[in-house]
């Protein structure tokens, strides 16, 4: 709050200084007095003149959104409710059934009931359809007034009608709330490999990261050879998060350095010391999928060659969003205000992480996969640094023909832990053809 009041004084105190003796600041600070006049003057002929009215806070939230948007692809505006979501997001958790749902016919169907939670446990299933809640229809109703209808305290019940294919009539399921984890760390043994899953960072993912590797320590016995850690399709989240998990497995060092316009937004983390794998081998798969936060945990494991990193290069989100409320409940902004670099100082904006190995699930030639668009592919994105070039033109390391897969990069870094060599086939990279790569076992 602090910061969105320093900058409105600014205005303020320049246009006193703009009246008296023009510095070049108090030049700049009039200029911006000036053009806030000039929207001032849209914002009345809009309300005055447009075709139906509109609402003050629906033309400020457009005009806030369209300022912030159009400055780089991760800066926006999130009104009071938005900015209350992004918060149930970042704590890890919230009270409601489990149940992720998509808007279809003016109903909601569900995409995925999460697993342990109260729809999961009362048997709803993917594709069933939402028609009514606590007996009030939702045809029609707004997407967030439904969820925020389902989502209460816990204990309380819900009543949802639903309506399933291949059933003639609707039918009610009584619910009750309670906590559900969002974005939570998953493990399980690989035989006496430890493997986790992160699908984001949230206050949870660090404590996460800590309770797996106990647990798979006990599971497995001190026969245990390393862990896997599975960073692909994370979108990321938060920094602190990323710096924690970064920390748990490095003895010592720079984890991450920010360097922005202010004084304070120019940082740079070091790891205290404590692995908590203790020494054993890491691997960590990263795709398209994994961005900005897992970004970070990948470069530094792998500037400090802590880890190998496998799979494909990721998506290249190399700055830092800082959430800054506004006042009176008008929500937040959240504005690029850093870079973030790696150890060895490298920027991956735009650019991303080029894993050790570079290993193919298999489905990248599909159509679905190459829609899918890294940071330079965003309109307006940050300009990035060039990556060396032998890392660019490595050989990528395919499944060889014939052999199945349920997941040929997870099958790869077992292997990898295990000293083990995969059956696997030659790339058809330039800098392959040119070293005479052909069928081999890596």
């Amino acid at each position: 709050m602090k910061r969105i009041a320093f900058v409105g004084m600014g205005v303020v105190m320049g246009f006193g200084a703009a009246l008296g003796v023009m510095s070049a600041k108090g030049a700049d600070d009039a200029s911006a007095y000036r053009q806030l006049d000039l929207f001032s003057d849209a914002f009345e002929k809009v309300r005055a003149n447009y075709v139906r009215p509109v609402e003050d806070k629906e033309l400020i939230g457009s005009a806030i959104q369209g300022m912030v948007s159009e400055l780089d692809p991760h800066s926006s505006y999130m009104d009071a409710k938005s900015y209350g979501d992004m918060q149930i997001t970042t704590r890890g958790q919230f009270s409601g059934v489990g149940i992720q749902v998509i808007p279809e016919d003016g109903l909601l169907k569900v995409s995925k009931p999460i697993d342990g939670t109260p729809a999961a446990k009362a048997g709803i299933k993917t594709g069933d359809k939402i028609s009514a809640i606590d007996g009030v229809s939702i045809q029609g109703m707004p997407e967030d007034a439904a969820v925020d209808k389902m989502r209460g305290p816990s204990g309380t019940k819900v009543v949802l009608t639903i309506t399933r294919e291949g059933d003639k009539k609707p039918f009610d399921v009584t619910l009750v709330r309670a906590a559900i984890q969002v974005d939570q760390v998953t493990f399980h043994a690989e035989g006496n490999v430890g493997y986790i899953n992160m699908p984001g960072f949230n206050q949870q993912t660090a404590s996460g990261l800590e309770r797996a590797v106990r647990a798979l320590k006990t599971q497995i016995g001190p026969g245990v050879k390393g862990y896997v850690l599975d960073l692909r399709n994370n979108p990321g989240g938060l920094l602190d998060q990323a710096i924690q998990v970064s920390d748990d497995l490095l003895t010592g060092g720079e984890i991450v350095s920010t360097r922005g316009r202010r004084p304070d937004d120019t940082q740079r983390y070091d790891a205290k010391g404590g692995d908590i794998a203790e020494g054993k081998k890491v691997v960590v798969l990263i795709n398209a999928g994994t961005a900005s936060a897992s970004e970070i945990v990948s470069g530094a494991l792998q500037d400090h060659k802590r880890a190998t990193i496998i799979g494909m290069t990721s998506f290249g989100k190399g700055s830092v969003q800082t959430i800054i409320p506004l006042a009176d409940g008008g929500g937040a902004l959240r504005l690029t205000t850093a870079r973030y670099y790696t150890p060895s100082g490298h920027s991956i904006q735009a650019q991303g992480i080029v894993p050790d190995i570079q290993v193919a699930l298999g489905d990248e030639a599909s159509p679905a996969k190459q829609m899918r668009q890294f940071e330079a592919d965003l309109k307006g994105h940050l300009a990035g640094e060039p990556l060396p070039a032998k890392r660019v033109n490595a050989p990528i390391i395919k499944a060889a023909p014939g052999k199945k897969y349920d997941d040929f990069q997870l099958s790869y870094a077992l292997d990898l832990i295990n000293g083990k060599m995969t059956v696997a086939s030659a790339t058809d990279t330039a800098a392959a053809s040119a070293n005479g790569a052909g069928a081999s076992k890596n």
